[in-house]
């Protein structure tokens, strides 16, 4: 059964009463979050080893950079080198086409597996959620899972601990959302088989390459639908799928606001090093890089970063303080960019997951 980009299957009928209370992208009432404020202040005590970042306002002369021309040439810079170190994916990029597998109906929305090539010739799986009556585009989020079997099938809802069911729950808040499958999980064989078939493919190109590339094939595929307004696109993601809502926040300047949770924002966090991320060439001297310059890249677009005190917590706060200095280059709007830490470790408590909805549900 083929998706067309005008008809959206239903079979609506069990859930529409729940669909039309929410609309299309529940929009609060204020521009901001109440507590924007309180996720831009430090912590009281930073940890004793904290990371030392290069400035940001600073130009390749090592001049300081006053103005928003200057900072937008050095920007460019900073992505160039970036690029030169992922060696992203240069592929054709036609608009997806699905094929739904299945198809049922949760409470509020309708739930389609679809399958759609990522890369050319390579079919992939992802579910594809939408309210049950939307009355006019809506917001649509990718939202990427964390390591686990289950893959987007948690993701979506389907199984496994509700707290990571990001698709159903931003579906059922009035938005489109949509759960690609990482590569990992794309075929036979472990995470170094599937990383070794990669590269045969794109012998220079890094994993999170591959990743990023993923993720925008699923922006790609959200902007081909109707149902979407393709200026209100955002990105949601815990553990692996945070690491890979950095960086498509980073890339892709069609993302407008992004919640990535327990990633590890900086490159000694966690497993960065592992082959199916950025491999061993972070922890040698070469390696001059880290995330602030990915915040950077996002700013003035709105990014939360969450964590719990594993992968990220109070030891986060300088890469977002650097980070805000360039978001505060654009004067214009507030600074979106804060940490929350709930200290529960790797997890997505309750308060958490609420500040996650909220600020989606604000910023798009």
């Amino acid at each position: 059964m083929h998706h067309s980009r005008r008809v959206f299957l239903t079979g609506l009928a069990a859930s529409a009463a729940f669909g039309s209370r929410l609309g299309a992208g529940e929009r609060r009432s204020s521009r901001e979050v109440s507590w924007l404020d309180e996720v831009q202040r430090p912590p009281q005590k930073l940890p004793d080893a904290t990371v030392e970042l290069p400035p940001l306002l600073v130009d390749a002369d090592g001049e300081p950079i006053k103005t928003r021309e200057a900072w937008m040439k050095r920007r460019g810079e900073i992505r160039r080198r970036w690029e030169a170190f992922l060696h992203p994916l240069s592929l054709e990029r036609p608009q997806p086409k699905l094929v739904v597998l299945e198809e049922d109906y949760p409470v509020g929305c309708v739930r389609q597996r679809v399958r759609y090539e990522s890369e050319p010739g390579l079919p992939v799986e992802g579910y594809l959620l939408r309210p049950a009556k939307l009355e006019r585009p809506a917001p649509g989020v990718v939202a990427l899972h964390p390591t686990t079997t289950r893959t987007i099938r948690l993701t979506a809802g389907v199984e496994g601990d509700p707290v990571h069911a990001h698709a159903l729950k931003l579906a059922q808040r009035g938005m489109v959302t949509f759960c690609p499958r990482c590569f990992l999980w794309q075929g036979e064989g472990d995470y170094l088989e599937q990383v070794r078939k990669f590269k045969v493919r794109h012998p220079q190109s890094l994993g999170m390459a591959k990743m990023l590339w993923d993720a925008m094939r699923g922006v790609d595929l959200l902007t081909s639908l109707d149902e979407v307004d393709s200026q209100r696109l955002g990105a949601v993601g815990h553990s692996l799928g945070a690491k890979e809502a950095l960086y498509l926040a980073a890339f892709d300047e069609r993302i407008k606001a992004t919640v990535s949770s327990e990633g590890g924002i900086g490159t000694q966090f966690s497993n960065w090093e592992a082959p199916w991320y950025l491999g061993d060439a972070i922890k040698t001297g070469k390696f001059t890089r880290e995330h602030h310059e990915l915040l950077a890249l996002v700013a003035p677009r709105a990014f939360l970063l969450i964590g719990g005190d594993r992968a990220d917590g109070d030891r986060s706060w300088p890469f977002i303080e650097a980070a805000l200095s360039v978001y505060r280059m654009f004067d214009d709007q507030p600074a979106r960019l804060g940490l929350f830490n709930h200290h529960q470790g790797h997890s997505i408590p309750p308060v958490a997951e609420e500040r996650m909805y909220e600020w989606l549900t604000t910023y798009l």
